[in-house]
């Protein structure tokens, strides 16, 4: 069979060796992955015919304003997951506190938990932006047969054994990686079918696109300031392009295909920086580093943060190795 050719189950199926320590349950976790995100894909496409857009009225744990189909998306991944009894526990962005998961025979035998932001960017879907579904895999570190706790939860990004992300665009992709080189699989809207069309996706070492929202750029970091007047000085092949969507499965996606840095750094406004480490930066940083590229807080690798708490926010530096290498540069004569 030609690669291109082969549908993300039979991609599965083939790797199911890679899966260390795994008898199916991960490869069990993907499909129900895939199975969700073919549904709210369904939403997202037809969100324009029907009220399910605008804000559902209340606010997430994050404090800010949920939009329905953010409500939606959440309940599908969370209730296709425990339907399927394959993992032990979930953590979603949208939630204030973990969810327990129990099989249908009340033991807690599963192996996994799964941490997501169920539709990353949804402030965009109004405007018919796209917008898309982030999601980090780890093995328990409680034992097998008893309830999870917050330890399960509060594992450095090095601990994760899947991560991956959908995007809901003009075609809809689902980007994974277990370890193993990053590979793409795009959604065949007539049949339901996602078929492998990014083998072994790369970030380019060099980019010449950097994403962040200057309008911020009075709340910047030195750092981030110097960092930018350089992407911007006319020299060798500058001045780099800027492109910045809002919308983070987007922008990440935008720049590993083309080459490009992604930055949401600390500012005035949001000391800590905005991104969540669990939800948003640890599952990407995970892909960029099997994609080739790096994931930084400016000074340091994401995946080594030791988190200690839920909805830890962090600044985030993603992309080309020597883009991120660089940005680092400039943030180090401030640290």
């Amino acid at each position: 069979m030609e690669e291109r050719n082969k549908t993300l189950g039979e991609f599965i199926i083939e790797k199911q060796s890679e899966f260390q320590y795994s008898s199916g349950e991960l490869s069990r976790i993907i499909n129900s992955i895939r199975l969700a995100a073919k549904v709210v894909n369904y939403k997202v496409n037809k969100a324009g015919l029907v009220d399910i857009v605008g804000a559902a009225g209340e606010q997430n744990i994050q404090g800010e304003d949920q939009q329905k189909l953010d409500v939606y998306a959440n309940e599908i991944f969370i209730q296709t997951l425990i339907n399927r009894e394959i993992v032990c526990g979930i953590a979603s962005e949208e939630n204030d506190d973990f969810i327990t998961v129990a099989g249908s025979d009340k033991s807690h035998s599963s192996k996994y938990v799964v941490l997501m932001d169920p539709l990353d960017g949804s402030s965009n879907i109004d405007v018919n932006v796209s917008v898309g579904t982030i999601f980090s895999v780890f093995r328990r570190k409680t034992p097998v047969g008893t309830p999870v706790t917050i330890e399960d939860f509060l594992q450095p990004g090095t601990q994760q054994v899947a991560a991956g992300y959908v995007i809901y665009g003009t075609s809809t992709m689902l980007v994974y990686t277990t370890g193993h080189g990053v590979n793409g699989f795009t959604l065949n809207p007539a049949i339901g079918t996602f078929y492998l069309s990014h083998p072994n996706m790369q970030f380019t070492k060099d980019g010449t696109i950097y994403s962040i929202n200057e309008g911020n750029y009075v709340h910047f970091p030195q750092g981030v300031k110097d960092y930018i007047k350089y992407c911007q000085l006319e020299e060798n092949d500058r001045p780099y392009t800027s492109r910045y969507i809002g919308s983070l499965v987007s922008d990440i996606h935008r720049n590993m295909i083309k080459g490009g840095i992604y930055i949401y750094p600390t500012s005035h406004k949001a000391p800590n920086g905005k991104l969540r480490l669990l939800y948003e930066c640890n599952p990407m940083a995970f892909i960029a580093e099997q994609a080739g590229g790096k994931a930084s807080d400016g000074f340091g690798r994401i995946m080594e943060i030791q988190p200690t708490e839920l909805h830890q926010r962090v600044p985030f530096f993603c992309g080309s190795y020597n883009m991120v290498e660089k940005a680092e540069e400039f943030m180090a004569k401030y640290k």
